[in-house]
């Protein structure tokens, strides 16, 4: 799997635009995390590091600026003004790679930083480590557990594919491979696995890790 250019979160109410834009940018080469409201986008923004955040219109979004060191591109409709660098719409969808990708390049080069941790439950997991831990007691994860737990925790609070998550571990799609290593995965993050609450099956789509 080639690796992601960078890291975006779009925010968007609109569940339809909010799946096509997540997939066109996802095509175009960017790992996207996508969030329906301003109480999503926090929880998200407390657990991960995004290189940019695309905004379309999301009632309260003006103070999520103040809680990343990420740019912020705002989409905005023809007529209106907003404060910060603005996308009108509508755009052509090259337009959009073309204006994400000056923003990028104008980053400074990144600084050393921590390991970042996600609190599930009564569990850490160490994000860049790929450590989980129950108190100081580390739980032991095979190397296609490691695998999902960085695919599922990049997208922390955000439902992530059956097919996207078969990549990750090298799997066929079809089967029932990535049922199989989700079931034995909960039995290390759930205290009943029969109904959880960390790793949760998000219907039609594949699993969301549910982060504090």
């Amino acid at each position: 799997m080639m690796p992601f250019d960078a890291h975006l979160m779009l925010v968007d109410p609109n569940e339809t635009r909010r799946g096509l834009l997540k997939t066109f940018l996802g095509r175009n080469g960017f790992l996207v995390s996508a969030a329906r409201d301003v109480d999503h986008a926090a929880r998200l923004l407390a657990g991960l590091d995004f290189d940019l955040v695309i905004l379309d219109q999301v009632e309260g979004a003006e103070n999520l600026g103040e809680q990343t060191a990420a740019p912020v591109l705002w989409l905005v409709p023809e007529g209106e003004t907003h404060a910060g660098e603005t996308l009108r719409k509508p755009f052509e969808p090259q337009a959009l790679i073309d204006r994400i990708n000056t923003m990028l390049d104008r980053r400074p080069e990144p600084a050393e930083t921590g390991p970042k941790e996600l609190q599930l439950g009564p569990l850490t997991y160490d994000v860049e480590a790929a450590v989980l831990k129950q108190g100081d007691k580390r739980i032991g994860l095979t190397a296609t557990e490691v695998k999902l737990m960085r695919a599922l925790a990049a997208r922390a609070g955000a439902p992530i594919t059956r097919a996207e998550l078969a990549d990750e571990v090298e799997a066929d799609p079809t089967s029932r491979a990535v049922d199989v290593q989700i079931t034995r995965l909960r039995r290390k993050l759930e205290p009943n696995p029969k109904a959880p609450k960390v790793l949760q099956t998000v219907r039609g789509t594949g699993y969301m890790l549910v982060a504090e």
